[in-house]
């Protein structure tokens, strides 16, 4: 078994310091999710979330100046999963599906990501949230309704694009409804018939319009040709 030199036992310490700041980060950035959603960003202080962290304000400062760098951190970390997840319900395989698998794949990812990560919708709407994240949040919001409306414009070809526009619009709208009452909905049952209801609004709207009339049959969805 070789012996560990000073250098290497050197170069170690500088990782250990950064393994341990990582996790502290990551320990604020979640006592911060915490508070944001129970208070709200505006009503949230650096004091109520390092008690969340159950550490001192001072060990909070080591990392954050102020609750807005924090914000920053943990808003620029959730729209980097949230593009991630975006890349992949948008594909062009997904979006060659039938229209109940369709909206599955779509909705299944964004549904998951909101549930496990509930001050996405907490943060991003705040009223005073920061800029940065305000404009990169309203970039990924342009680029996920261009997403559903690539969808309108290749099942509606004939129709202008104004009025594409408008029922891409018109989608993005109901699913963002829904999701807040999804996450208002109690885990389990309560929860899970109000997925079913998101689903089946988005169908019985997109069915007529591309082509596939869905079906509702006790909590499941099927599609009927539209003569």
């Amino acid at each position: 078994m070789s012996e560990e030199t000073p250098e290497s036992s050197a170069e170690q310490k500088p990782r250990r310091r950064q393994a341990r700041g990582e996790r502290r980060i990551a320990q604020l950035l979640q006592a911060a999710a915490n508070v944001f959603c129970t208070n709200g960003y505006t009503a949230a202080s650096t004091n109520a979330i390092a008690r969340e962290a159950s550490v001192s304000p001072g060990t909070l400062y080591q990392y954050f100046p102020n609750k807005e760098a924090i914000a920053v951190e943990l808003g620029g970390r959730l729209l980097h999963q949230m593009r991630q997840m975006h890349g992949q319900a948008f594909t062009p395989a997904n979006l060659a599906l039938p229209l109940p698998e369709l909206v599955d794949a779509v909705l299944d990812p964004m549904i998951e990501f909101n549930c496990r990560n509930p001050v996405f919708l907490a943060l991003m709407h705040g009223s005073e949230i920061p800029g940065r994240i305000a404009e990169e949040h309203d970039a990924l919001h342009a680029s996920l309704l261009t997403s559903v409306q690539s969808l309108f414009d290749h099942h509606l070809p004939d129709h202008t694009p104004e009025d594409r526009t408008l029922k891409a619009e018109m989608t993005f709208a109901v699913v963002k409804g829904g999701l807040t009452l999804i996450l208002a909905a109690p885990e389990g049952p309560e929860r899970d018939a109000a997925v079913t209801e998101l689903k089946t609004l988005v169908l019985r709207y997109l069915g007529p319009l591309i082509g596939n009339a869905p079906t509702a049959v006790a909590g499941t969805l099927t599609t009927t040709p539209t003569p």
